[in-house]
């Protein structure tokens, strides 16, 4: 299901920003690479990469980006409904629910995410990568995966109650 960005009032939070070099026959040609969150902090997170001569530029083109691809976290209360590793390339992310007045507990990439998705009690250990392209996408793709227990009853037609005992 695709989410209408113009619907919600998004935040932006720059991760990460990296000069790349082109080398041609007259030298180096730099171009910088902006990778950027966006989320509306009520279950809605997307992530995206520009690249371009300047930085402001790259960031706007990231933020474009990450609102083409923005998904759809359950939260249950403040935290998650349960455990999951997000998995993406050689990256891993293993988030786990929390207490109530924990708060997020995350390395720098994934904090980012987790923050902008709404989440305020969250722990989170990266166990793969510590790319920040990588850890991020692998926070969005657990974030993604997750499903509460109303979906899961729903799908085998049964009731809350039965699934959880």
């Amino acid at each position: 299901m695709r989410i209408d960005p113009s619907t919600l009032e998004l935040k932006e939070k720059v991760v990460f920003i990296n000069r790349v070099a082109k080398v041609v026959k007259g030298g180096r040609n730099f171009r910088f690479s902006a990778l950027v969150v966006v989320g509306d902090e009520n279950g809605h997170v997307g992530v995206g990469i520009g690249k371009s001569i300047e930085i402001p530029e790259a960031i706007r083109k990231g933020i474009e980006d990450a609102k083409k691809n923005l998904v759809n976290c359950p939260i249950v209360g403040t935290t998650v409904p349960h455990q999951i590793v997000g998995e993406f390339g050689k990256g891993k992310v293993l988030i786990m629910p929390a207490a109530e007045g924990t708060g997020v507990i995350a390395g720098g990439p994934a904090r980012a995410v987790l923050e902008l998705a709404g989440l305020k009690d969250v722990r989170a250990k990266s166990l793969g990568s510590n790319n920040p392209r990588n850890m991020v996408n692998a926070t969005i793709n657990g974030l993604a995966s997750l499903r509460t227990a109303e979906d899961i009853a729903k799908l085998r037609g049964k009731t809350v109650e039965e699934i959880l005992g």
